[in-house]
């Protein structure tokens, strides 16, 4: 079995509780819950803490193996420094045995299924900025951000520059795609496509074309899939018969 859903920045209700996620009663390592991004188990800055471990620990003890494609809200300084792996065709970050990144750019095969898998975004909530700790006026400048309510994050403790993709990890999507002739049976991402978001947000009053919204548009139109799905949005919404937006819902689709 396969499930899949959105984002949970690190609140795991909807799999905590069997009365809330029965499926889990049957199911073994070799089936899977997939999280399109934002996951928010890895988060605090200097390591493990406490209350980390353990959802971390309680992941690794369930009856499934739990993945995460990253999001834009995510602590990449620490997710990248987890040993690299090579997984069921792809790469992945090993947080724990049964608790694993998959990659950006990787086309993985997991319960006979081809998965193109990409994470990664931009943040739509920072109208007043990205402040550096090392800048002498950051305190004041972060004061009048307080004072004027405008959301902000901090540079390498509440926003991380890999949220957008590399160069590199672009060319990496491609060529793996092109190893499998650009045919895969699902796609997996935080973001969608632009002509997606353009569906969601015609005139971009928040939702703006970037480099991870146009890539994903180059794979829509020159890869065969059967399924798409993505979250970042926090809607749960069947945008065509091929491409899903998932937020709290727990879609099965092996």
């Amino acid at each position: 079995m396969i499930y899949i859903t959105g984002d949970t920045h690190g609140s795991f209700g909807r799999l905590f509780s069997v009365k809330v996620f029965p499926a889990q009663r049957d199911m073994t390592k070799d089936d899977y819950v997939i999280i399109c991004g934002d996951f928010g188990g890895i988060w605090d800055k200097d390591g493990e803490s406490p209350g980390e471990k353990n959802w971390l620990d309680w992941f690794e003890s369930r009856n499934f193996t739990l993945l995460f494609v990253d999001g834009n809200h995510e602590n990449f300084d620490r997710i990248y420094s987890y040993p690299v792996k090579e997984w069921k065709g792809g790469r992945v970050h090993e947080i724990r045995p049964s608790v694993l990144h998959l990659m950006r750019g990787q086309v993985f095969d997991i319960c006979g299924k081809k998965i193109f898998t990409f994470g990664g975004a931009s943040s739509h909530d920072i109208s007043g900025g990205i402040l550096d700790r090392k800048d002498p006026d950051f305190k004041r400048k972060r004061s009048e951000l307080n004072r004027g309510f405008k959301p902000y994050r901090i540079l390498h403790e509440s926003w991380w520059p890999q949220e957008l993709p590399s160069e590199e990890e672009m060319a990496e999507g491609l060529a793996n795609l092109e190893k499998h002739d650009f045919k895969v049976d699902y796609i997996i991402t935080h973001c969608c496509s632009t002509s997606t978001q353009t569906f969601m947000d015609p005139e971009a009053v928040i939702l703006k074309p970037d480099r991870a919204t146009d890539y994903l548009e180059y794979i829509k139109t020159h890869t065969e899939y059967e399924k798409w799905f993505f979250g970042h949005y926090h809607e749960d919404v069947e945008i065509d018969e091929k491409e899903n937006l998932l937020y709290n819902k727990m879609l099965r689709i092996v």
